[in-house]
């Protein structure tokens, strides 16, 4: 069994990134069967590899869900006992509530906008400022 130190260390996703893709935006009829797919350990070692990361927070749930408490202690540990607890506690996020999760949203305002550099200024600089520059 793994620590969770060594889990983290370790860390990379156990599915190919296609499907990992296809599970993020699968609504809640396609995400099922995408979940069956995968086998028990590797559905507990996916479910840790989102849960690290707050953007798959409610995927790893969804995933986590559909797993066996035994598989996710196997695989991380004391990490994979409390995900289970989560996944399980009063309201069951059970796979169809993954499709219910905020939408993103991007800004399409730029940042901020600046007056153009003009290279011929009309401003003479004032005699202090040249005898401040020869200083």
């Amino acid at each position: 069994m793994w620590s969770s130190r060594e889990a983290f260390e370790n860390d990379a996703c156990p599915v190919r990134e296609e499907l990992l893709g296809q599970m993020y935006r699968a609504n809640e009829n396609g995400l099922p069967q995408l979940v069956d797919s995968v086998s028990g350990d590797v559905r507990a070692m996916l479910a840790l590899f989102c849960y690290r990361r707050a953007h798959l927070q409610p995927l790893a749930l969804a995933v986590a869900a559909s797993c066996d408490e035994r598989d996710l202690i196997q695989a991380g540990g004391r990490a994979g006992s409390v995900l289970y607890a989560l996944a399980h506690e009063r309201r069951t996020p059970n796979i169809s509530n993954y499709s219910q999760r905020k939408a993103i949203t991007l800004s399409t305002a730029p940042l901020a906008s600046f007056a153009p550099l003009d290279q011929d200024s009309d401003v003479e600089p004032d005699d202090s400022e040249v005898s401040d520059a020869a200083n």
